[in-house]
């Protein structure tokens, strides 16, 4: 089902599911130990029935099938394990780096979609 979806829609859902992990990662602080994953479900659901343009493109009989949302579980895993596996890119770490130097900070990230949450709290602290 998923994969008969128009390119387009098939790479929203993607993006949506980038978005709404990362800013759920951000609102627990990219704590391994605060994350829900009801808690994450919860806040797809709310953000794509609220915000997602593709959300009523796709036809209410392929959201109601089981086989859909299975479909989309797979590419949620996939979506998720592809940023977490994502190192920081050499440029983020030296600008992590000076930055923690200069504010006697530490902050642990493993990738790069981390890497961005700890500088925007670098440059918070500034």
């Amino acid at each position: 089902m998923y994969s008969t979806l128009p390119t387009g829609i098939k790479s929203s859902i993607t993006r949506s599911i980038s978005k709404v992990f990362e800013d759920y990662m951000a609102n627990i602080e990219w704590s391994e130990e605060r994350f829900e994953l009801t808690d994450f479900i919860k806040t797809w659901k709310s953000y794509i029935e609220e915000n997602a343009g593709w959300y009523k493109k796709v036809p209410l009989e392929v959201r109601a099938n089981p086989v859909f949302h299975e479909e989309v579980a797979k590419k949620m895993n996939e979506t998720i394990e592809r940023i977490l596996s994502e190192p920081p890119s050499e440029e983020q770490i030296a600008r992590i780096e000076v930055k923690q130097e200069e504010l006697n900070t530490f902050f642990e990230y493993s990738c790069k979609a981390e890497a961005a949450y700890v500088e925007n709290r670098l440059k918070q602290l500034n």
